[in-house]
Order: C-alpha cells, then structure tokens, then sequence
C-alpha cells in the first residue's frame, strides 16, 4: 500500500508540475519570498498529513509506538526529499532549503505530538475552493501558471488554498464535559498572487508580456468553529476510517476573516 501510493502521487506530480519543463543539472534556488509563502505552509501540511497517514498505517498493524514514529517520519522525509531532488532538476525550479525547512517542520509537528500524547490532537488541515477568473487576461494568466484541468490547480492556484491548525476546545480550555470532537481553528490563505513575487510576467528577452500591479497582493487571516471527525466513532469499521481521511479537510463553517487591514465574516469558509 505504502509502495503503491508513493508512486500513485509521484506520477501525479510529476504529470502536473514537470512535464512541460526543461530538465537540468542539479540545482538550488531561493523561493522563501515567492507566492506569500502558502507554498511553504502547504509543504508543512503536506508533510505532516504523510507522517499521520503512514503512523495510522502501521498502528492499525499492530507496531510499536516508537517504531512506527520513525518509520512514518523516514517515509515522509524521503517522499519530500525527492520532489526536492526533482524541483533541482528542472529549470524552472530548484532544491529549496526553505522547502526542506517547511518539510522537517512537519515531520516535528507529527513527532512531538505523537511522542507526548500518542496522538495528533492538534490537527493540520486543509481547505480549496476552484476559482474562475472572468477577467481575460487573468483567465490567460491562470492557465498559464495554475493549468487548466481541475487537479492542476488543485494543486497549484495558491490563491485558493487556506490551511488550518486545528485543535480541541477541551484542550485549549481544560473543560473534559467538552466533546473531543468540537475545534477551534486558525487559518491562513492569500489572494492577489499571479506569479511567484510580483504580478507581472516576462518573455525571453526580459520584456514585459503580463502587468497586473494593480491587484493587491493580500494575506488572508482566518478564525473558524471545527469538527474533528476521526474523533466521531461509529460501529462501522468503514465509516471511521472515511471520517478519519476526512479530517484532513476543514469542516466547511463560517468564519472571522482579516484580510487587508479590516475583518468580515463569511457565512460558510471552504
């Protein structure tokens, strides 16, 4: 199962990242700054959800916890590593030592709270919504850079991605007659992004093709009620493990958004 997903997402990826790109020697390159850093949040999140997969894998076969701890974080590490090696092959990106630190963050956060608690009672989560972009140019730029079909950017359009640390009431609060399965969440997401650092866009010869400065570049702050479900318990086997994938995904809910220097509600948050 572990062999058959590794190699099930990595062709994914490399369907939808690389393709269309050219290949070359290995290399780094510096993308701290780029898209408001929700790819970083997302390699964080990413990593940790292998690390909890992988842990839940082996618990439910029986393994010892500290094995089964280094085995899921050794796992993760090195599916990680190797969209590192991939990125530093391709030139159009390369290896990214903020994308590794974002990686080991991951592995950190599943670690800790599974060595402590013997559970991941702080959850890492993960919201999209698909956007349509009616402005011509902005619907041209889009599929330039996010792609066309839906699981280009579902993985890509970073201006429609919002992640989650989401933790128990009971936790944060100390009340036991608090149920497990009610959160509180904090979110974070941004808006505006049409290119890595900037909003405009260059041919070969470095002139300018895409100008859009006029679009604010904005974080997204988010406060928002949460339903853990791997903490619902059913009689069927089947229903708590479909509950307990779901919890990867933010409970669609209202929220309390700060965004561009002033708050608004949104009646329901995907």
């Amino acid at each position: 199962m572990h062999v058959a997903g590794y190699g099930g997402v990595m062709a994914a990826l490399a369907t939808a990242w690389y393709k269309n790109y050219e290949r070359t020697g290995l290399h780094a390159f510096n993308d701290s700054r780029e898209w408001l850093q929700i790819d970083k949040v997302g390699h964080w999140y990413g990593t940790w959800i292998e690390c909890r997969a992988g842990n839940e894998l082996w618990r439910w076969a029986g393994m010892e916890k500290k094995k089964r701890i280094w085995i899921s974080a050794a796992s993760a590490f090195g599916f990680q590593t190797a969209i590192e090696f991939l990125d530093g092959f391709s030139a159009k990106w390369g290896w990214s030592w903020s994308d590794f630190a974002a990686n080991v963050l991951g592995i950190g956060t599943f670690a800790a709270q599974e060595y402590v608690w013997d559970d991941q009672k702080i959850k890492l989560k993960w919201s999209f919504h698909k956007r349509n972009y009616k402005d011509p140019s902005l619907q041209n730029r889009s599929k330039e850079l996010f792609g066309s079909t839906f699981h280009e950017r579902l993985f890509k359009d970073y201006n429609t991605h919002t992640y989650w640390v989401s933790a128990p009431l009971n936790l944060l609060i100390k009340n036991k007659r608090l149920p497990d399965w009610l959160c509180i969440s904090v979110g974070y997401g941004a808006d505006g992004m049409f290119g890595g650092e900037e909003n405009i866009a260059r041919d070969a010869n470095g002139n300018i093709i895409f100008d859009r400065r006029d679009i604010k570049r904005i974080r997204q702050w988010y406060l928002a009620p949460d339903i853990d479900l791997s903490k619902i318990k059913t009689r069927s086997k089947a229903l708590n493990f479909a509950l307990t994938v779901l919890s990867a995904f933010k409970f669609p809910a209202p929220s309390l958004e700060f965004s561009n220097g002033r708050f608004k509600l949104n009646a329901l948050h995907f």
